[in-house]
């Protein structure tokens, strides 16, 4: 842990030695606003500043050691994980598939067809995430990178008043940001850690993920490209989530497979890139025609297969009633 007195006398990018007011904008322009952020930071990225790479490799282990970012042993890594906190869906059951909530520190999918219910999930945390530790909330705001314009103050509205907050409340604690093409959307993560940092963001949200990628890098001699911006892209995310112990979630569309005979017939956007980077995956679809949404954890780390039920209603994401099940 680093001591008090290197935590104050970094709190500033021009703190950091060998950063003077220049390099410190240099540095804004290229996104990095905070020591948090430069602590993840590569030295490639700070080169293209100007910066030189002996000065560059300076300034990053100078903010990765007021972060405190080191070896560490793995008895010691499970007093880290403490940290690491749960943000609930309002679902138990859905909380109980996922061990307890969505994880703080990585980066959470959810996908599935239209309707499925994806993006209503991202407007239900943005809700959760206010509510206080002893709710399954993070006390803390959220960041909506919106892609495809389904954002609806309406909805966090009807979310706000069924959990007993303040719909005007709960609306300063959100921040968003449209993202109009792929490039945009790039660019606004890379400048969001002074926003997260002073809106004490807790949840950052990308919604959805692949929408701009899908439409502009059309055939098959651009998905190398695609790959590697998106790659670059999902490593920004989840280097935030570590900064700021923050929940990180995308959600993502997906497209049919017809040769498929057994199994699902539909995979997600993004190939292995996204599969790799994202910790947790989980498959949304729809049980008929009524509010009932099957969510299927496909991948984690740490915890198995399974599925559970939960529904969408006014007042949200919901546990299924046993009359429903039926």
């Amino acid at each position: 842990m680093p001591s008090e007195e290197s935590e104050s006398k970094y709190r500033r990018i021009e703190d950091l030695p060998s950063v003077g007011p220049s390099t410190a904008d240099k540095l804004r322009e290229l996104g990095f606003h905070t020591v948090e952020s430069l602590a993840m930071a590569t030295i490639r990225e700070l080169v293209q500043a100007g910066i030189g790479e002996k000065r560059a490799f300076e300034i990053i282990n100078a903010a990765r050691a007021s972060s405190s970012l080191s070896f560490i042993r793995a008895d010691e890594l499970i007093a880290k994980r403490q940290n690491i906190l749960k943000l609930t869906t309002g679902s138990k059951k859905l909380d109980m598939l996922l061990g307890g909530g969505i994880e703080t520190q990585a980066i959470t999918e959810f996908y599935g067809e239209y309707g499925s219910g994806k993006s209503q999930i991202a407007h239900q945390l943005c809700v959760n995430v206010q509510l206080p530790l002893e709710r399954g909330g993070l006390d803390g705001g959220a960041l909506y990178i919106d892609t495809e314009n389904t954002f609806r103050i309406e909805r966090i509205s009807q979310m706000a008043e069924h959990v007993g907050l303040d719909p005007q409340e709960a609306f300063k604690r959100i921040i968003l940001a449209e993202a109009y093409t792929s490039d945009h959307q790039i660019f606004l993560l890379e400048n969001a850690d002074r926003i997260i940092k002073e809106n004490n963001i807790k949840l950052i949200i990308i919604d959805s993920l692949t929408a701009h990628f899908r439409s502009e890098y059309i055939g098959r001699e651009n998905l190398a490209e695609r790959q590697q911006r998106l790659n670059q892209h999902m490593h920004k995310l989840i280097r935030l989530a570590r900064a700021f112990n923050a929940v990180a979630l995308v959600t993502n569309q997906v497209m049919s497979s017809p040769d498929v005979f057994f199994g699902e017939s539909v995979r997600p956007i993004g190939g292995h890139i996204v599969a790799h980077t994202s910790h947790t995956r989980i498959y949304l679809r729809k049980a008929g025609r009524g509010p009932v949404r099957i969510a299927r954890l496909v991948s984690s780390p740490y915890l198995p297969e399974g599925e559970c039920v939960f529904r969408i209603t006014e007042n949200g994401i919901e546990d299924v009633e046993e009359d429903e099940r039926r």
